[in-house]
């Protein structure tokens, strides 16, 4: 018999990377983000994959939705709900993100623990997506047309000029947060250095970098192999507010490489493209094989416009990786 592919969408997984718990429930918010769009796989996954979802019939009409929307040609898509993990004919899962969470939820309802990674491996892939590796990957990242900088802090003393600190792992603006010590009043001020305390107590440390005047956000899309090349998927141009995401746009990579280049040129982003992969492949180092998205931000400066080269490395599926799919399985955009 043909074996095939469980597909999973735990939009929860940056919390859970968090949390490192074996039994992690999700906030409200994520599970029903994950309630709502567990059929969000089916963008990529074949025929003969399987899908897990909450409610069988509910992903097959939202899928169908999309599936017209997008002109997908391959409609057929296998949703299945936990009771029937057990059963499946599967030799690969595929999750949105790994995590310790992730991997005890499915062996609890029957998948097999020689489908899944090893607890020594999804602790070097929580490792990597600490933030300390888009200071890393940002340290590699100079030169002309370009800015940014970042570093991690052990301490919970208030930087003194305007900035962003950010908790090692958090999720779509959660442990973030906006300080300008100068202008804030003593009680915001210990409700910031407490969030600190807190976040160092729990995480280790935090993430700072000086406050930039943004005016685009954007991001590249790329994928670590298990040979340990890094290649280029193709650009992300997304929408936030104060810091949350909101929505990424479809589109082809012409006409999103035309949104950018007013601010920056096709050469500067060529380039930091390139860096990526270079820099990128010795920091994974063949312990992640799969998707990832940097984030990126035009910065308006003194005389001029700048690129920010990484705001964020997310080591798992993102949004963008999402917006590229009906161009990879040839629906509407080529």
């Amino acid at each position: 018999m043909k074996m095939a592919t469980l597909y999973v969408f735990n939009p929860e997984h940056d919390l859970a990377l968090a949390a490192n718990l074996r039994h992690f429930t999700s906030p409200l918010a994520g599970r029903q983000l994950r309630a709502e769009l567990g059929w969000l796989p089916a963008l990529w996954a074949s025929a003969s994959d399987y899908i897990l979802v909450n409610d069988v019939a509910t992903a097959m009409s939202s899928w169908e939705h999309a599936r017209d929307r997008l002109g997908f040609a391959d409609a057929p898509r296998q949703f299945v709900a936990k009771t029937a993990l057990s059963r499946l004919p599967i030799d690969c899962v595929d999750p949105w993100g790994w995590d310790l969470a992730i991997k005890y939820e499915l062996m609890r309802y029957g998948i097999d623990a020689g489908l899944l990674p090893s607890d020594d491996a999804l602790a070097a892939i929580r490792l990597l997506s600490h933030r300390r590796t888009a200071v890393q990957l940002l340290q590699q990242l100079q030169g002309p047309g370009l800015v940014g900088q970042s570093f991690e802090q052990f301490d919970a003393e208030l930087p003194p000029y305007p900035c962003v600190i950010k908790a090692p792992w958090s999720s779509s603006g959660r442990g973030v947060r906006f300080c300008d010590a100068a202008r804030l009043m003593n009680s915001e001020a210990l409700i910031v250095n407490n969030w600190m305390r807190h976040v160092i107590k729990t995480q280790g440390s935090v993430i700072v970098e000086p406050y930039y005047n943004k005016v685009k956000d954007f991001g590249m899309e790329f994928y670590a192999h298990a040979d340990g090349r890094v290649t280029y998927l193709g650009l992300s141009v997304f929408a936030t507010r104060n810091g949350t995401y909101l929505d990424n746009i479809v589109a082809p990579e012409a006409e999103k490489l035309d949104m950018l280049t007013p601010y920056v040129s096709a050469d500067l982003l060529q380039f930091v493209r390139a860096e990526i992969c270079r820099q990128m492949a010795p920091i994974i180092n063949h312990r992640y094989d799969g998707c990832f998205g940097v984030d990126m931000m035009v910065v308006k400066g003194d005389t001029g416009y700048l690129l920010h080269p990484c705001v964020e490395v997310n080591l798992r599926r993102t949004m963008g990786w999402v917006a590229l799919a009906p161009r990879r399985r040839g629906g509407l955009l080529h």
